[in-house]
């Protein structure tokens, strides 16, 4: 029987995975470099759907040591929060000891994590946001580390496609870049001279993602679907290139049109 490869990704979600990378990873505190490895590996807790860095103990200059117990970080967390990147890195779902590092002046309390598990023996989980700057080679890495598994493909297409808040046109253009991210729901960009900015009110919010670049947001005031509903990469990583000057909408939110037909909006997550 074939295997349809998208199921079998969320039957492993529950595990514990890890994936060797051959790459030189280093993280930086004050200047200082505190983690410097070309044996990490990538660790993927337990229905996490991003990876962590993963380093022998010796490759980091830090003084480790249990770290106090602080209740269950995990009390009361849906299964879907532990899926987003910026949930914090204490809510771990591995069994293993939690870390405080001390680096000369420097003290994160809870940055590692020792997991109980044979074939991560000698290995710290490290909090990518404890760390001023992480480097695979010499290229800073933003967000979080890179999935090798993970692809971004952004083609330009010619389909009609229309985007509207409760019946409010936001957006509309013959020119859409569709953007298809593994495991994610496709995102259409449109060119900013598609976008009626009359309805939109620039956020605060920011967001960064390590295949993308970071990304500012706008909102439709008034509206409690509003807030933070389109965005755009102003800041694009080379990779993403085709992002600049694009916006996209979140189709939860939001109703969407290609070619004239309501599109039918489901979540790629399995819980």
């Amino acid at each position: 029987m074939a295997l349809h490869i998208s199921p079998s990704f969320w039957k492993i979600l529950p595990e514990l995975r890890y994936e060797p990378t051959p790459r030189r990873i280093r993280a930086q505190l004050g200047g200082n470099t505190v983690v410097d490895s070309t044996h990490a590996v990538l660790a993927y807790e337990p229905r996490r759907v991003t990876p962590i860095y993963a380093v022998p103990a010796g490759d980091i200059s830090a003084e480790l040591t249990a770290a106090a117990p602080d209740g269950d970080p995990l009390a009361g967390v849906p299964p879907e929060a532990l899926m987003d990147p910026r949930y914090p890195f204490s809510a771990h779902t591995a069994p293993g000891q939690p870390l405080d590092l001390r680096a000369g002046s420097h003290e994160l309390p809870g940055a590692g994590f020792r997991p109980e598990d044979a074939d991560l023996a000698g290995y710290v989980l490290l909090d990518f946001n404890a760390f001023d700057r992480w480097l695979e080679e010499d290229q800073v890495v933003q967000g979080h580390p890179r999935d090798p598994f993970h692809r971004v493909d952004a083609l330009d297409s010619s389909r009609a496609v229309r985007v509207h808040l409760d019946g409010q046109l936001l957006a509309e253009t013959r020119q859409p870049l569709l953007v298809y991210e593994t495991m994610l729901p496709p995102r259409t960009y449109f060119p900013r001279g598609d976008v009626d900015w009359d309805v939109l009110n620039a956020s605060t919010f920011r967001s960064v993602c390590p295949y993308k670049g970071t990304a500012n947001y706008w909102s439709v005031a008034g509206h409690p679907a509003g807030t933070d509903l389109a965005w755009s990469y102003e800041a694009v990583l080379p990779d993403s290139a085709q992002l600049k000057d694009r916006v996209s909408f979140f189709d939860e939110r939001t109703e969407v049109y290609v070619d004239d037909i309501k599109q039918e909006i489901t979540s790629l997550f399995r819980f």
